[in-house]
C-alpha cells in the first residue's frame, strides 16, 4: 500500500468517476477522498462503492474541493486526480517514485488525452494530443507535498486556469514541479457540443481573470485562443485532417465571448466597489 492520500473533486461525474475510481483503487493508495460538489446524479452513489471518505465543498468549486480533500488528507503526501482520468497498472507508483527520487515539490503525470465518442469529445482530445499544453504543469493528476500545497493552496476565485495560477506562484516560491514523460494516464473527454462550449467558457474565463490579477505578466494570455486557433487549423491543412477547422473556429470563438463577459464582469465588480466604499 502506498502511503500517499488520492483526493478526487467530482460534480455530476456519475459518466466518468468509476473507470477512475477503479483504477485508483488497484493502485492501492492509504486513502482515497471525494470531495462532491453538490451532484445531483449517481456520483454519490459510484463514490462509496470505492471510499467511505466523501466531503461536501457545497458547490464551491474545484479550488475549495482540491483544498478541502488536502486537508482531511492523513499522508504526508498528496494526489490530486480529477475525475475523467484513468491510472494506468502501476502508474501511480511509479509517479510517486519519480516525485521522491527526483526531489520535486510537485509533479503531474503526463496525459494521454482521448474523447470518449463522437465529434466534439475526440476534437477536444486532438486538440490538446496537439497543443503544447500538455507540456505544461497542471492539476489534472498531480502529487503534491501535503505541507507545501496547504501552505500555498488556492485562489478561490478561479474555477478554471488555477493550474497557470497555481504553477506561477509555485516557481516564485522556488518550488521544483514538473510533468513527468515517464507516467502517462489517460485524460478523456466527454461528448457533445454543450461539453465542449463549457470547456471552452471556463477556459476563456480563466484566462481573463489571470489577466485581472496578473495584467503586466499576463496580458499575453489573452493572445492565447487566437493562437491556438491558428496553429490548429494550420495543423488541420497540413496533416490533411480539415475535419477539424470548425472545432478550432468555434474554440477562438466561444473562448473570447467568455474572456470579454469576465473583463466585463470584473470592470462592473471594481466600479461597484468603489461606489460603495465610504468616501
Amino acid at each position: 500500500m502506498l502511503d500517499i492520500s488520492v483526493v478526487v473533486p467530482v460534480r455530476n461525474a456519475k459518466n466518468l468517476l468509476e473507470r477512475c475510481l477503479e483504477s485508483i483503487s488497484r493502485s492501492q493508495p492509504r486513502e482515497i477522498i471525494v470531495v462532491d460538489g453538490r451532484s445531483t446524479d449517481a456520483t454519490l452513489q459510484i463514490a462509496r462503492r470505492y471510499t467511505t471518505r466523501i466531503l461536501s465543498d457545497d458547490g464551491r468549486g474545484l479550488p475549495v474541493a482540491r483544498l478541502l480533500g488536502a486537508e482531511a488528507a492523513t499522508c504526508p503526501w498528496v494526489v490530486l486526480i480529477d475525475a475523467d482520468v484513468v491510472l494506468p497498472d502501476g502508474a501511480l507508483a511509479r509517479l510517486f517514485e519519480e516525485f521522491v527520487s527526483e526531489g520535486y515539490t510537485a509533479l503531474q503525470a503526463g496525459l494521454h488525452s482521448v474523447g470518449e465518442s463522437g465529434y466534439w469529445g475526440n476534437a477536444l482530445a486532438t486538440h490538446h494530443r496537439w497543443g503544447r499544453s500538455k507540456h505544461w504543469f497542471g492539476l489534472v493528476a498531480t502529487i503534491f507535498e501535503r505541507q507545501f500545497l496547504l501552505e500555498h493552496g488556492f485562489d478561490e476565485r478561479f474555477v478554471s486556469g488555477e493550474d497557470i495560477e497555481m504553477r506561477w506562484r509555485l516557481e516564485q516560491a522556488g518550488a521544483k514541479i514538473g510533468v513527468s514523460t515517464r507516467t502517462i494516464v489517460t485524460h478523456r473527454f466527454e461528448s457533445g457540443f454543450a461539453f465542449a462550449r463549457r470547456q471552452w467558457a471556463a477556459d476563456g474565463a480563466g484566462l481573463a481573470r489571470m489577466f485581472s490579477k496578473h495584467p503586466r505578466r499576463g496580458v499575453w494570455l489573452l493572445g492565447l485562443p487566437l493562437a491556438g486557433g491558428v496553429r490548429g487549423i494550420g495543423l488541420s491543412v497540413v496533416r490533411g485532417e480539415p475535419r477539424w477547422i470548425p472545432y478550432f473556429v468555434c474554440f477562438v470563438a466561444f473562448n473570447y465571448v467568455a474572456i470579454v463577459r469576465e473583463l466585463v464582469g470584473h470592470r462592473l465588480r471594481s466600479l461597484q466597489a468603489v461606489s460603495s466604499s465610504p468616501s
